[in-house]
């Protein structure tokens, strides 16, 4: 930019007092104020904007390198996941292979429905070995009653049945 020392702006301001003249110089000073503010506030906003349509293209080179890195992974998860399947296949294929292998059916054969196994459920064992005081001490049952025999047993005094 222009170097304007103190000897300069001096002569400067000489000529321009003679040339204009003592009476518009305060008008013109502050006119040449303002338009060199207006030309401040121009080179502000373009640089501003230079720095913007910078950002703006490093904030579009980040996106398209996050969108190459997710596309990497994804790629990578699904490459996995199809090993994985491919593998699980083999090994599905070579149990079902080892369970039909020696029995193979001939054609027309229905396979035979596999055993039924009892859950085995002891609970009626396991509650019969409860000591006695301790099933009346907690209100337990050992006798099955009828509904007619709880209704009674549990009706209100002084209410006479139907």
């Amino acid at each position: 930019m222009i170097d304007f020392g103190f000897d300069k702006i001096a002569l400067i301001g000489a000529v321009a007092l003679i040339v204009i003249g003592p009476e518009k110089l305060p008008r013109v000073a502050r006119t040449v104020g303002h338009m060199l503010g207006k030309a401040q506030r121009y080179v502000a906003d373009v640089k501003a904007e230079v720095n913007r349509s910078i950002e703006l293209d490093e904030l579009k080179k980040m996106k398209t390198q996050f969108e190459d890195a997710a596309r990497d992974v994804e790629k990578s998860v699904n490459d996995e996941v199809k090993q994985a399947n491919a593998s699980f296949e083999s090994e599905w294929s070579d149990a079902k292979a080892g369970l039909d292998g020696p029995a193979t059916l001939h054609e027309g054969m229905t396979p035979a429905p596999p055993h039924y196994k009892h859950p085995n459920k002891r609970w009626r064992l396991k509650r019969g070995a409860t000591p006695q005081w301790y099933k009346q001490r907690q209100g337990i049952r050992t006798r099955a009653q009828s509904g007619a025999a709880r209704v009674a047993r549990f009706r209100p005094p002084g209410v006479k049945p139907r």
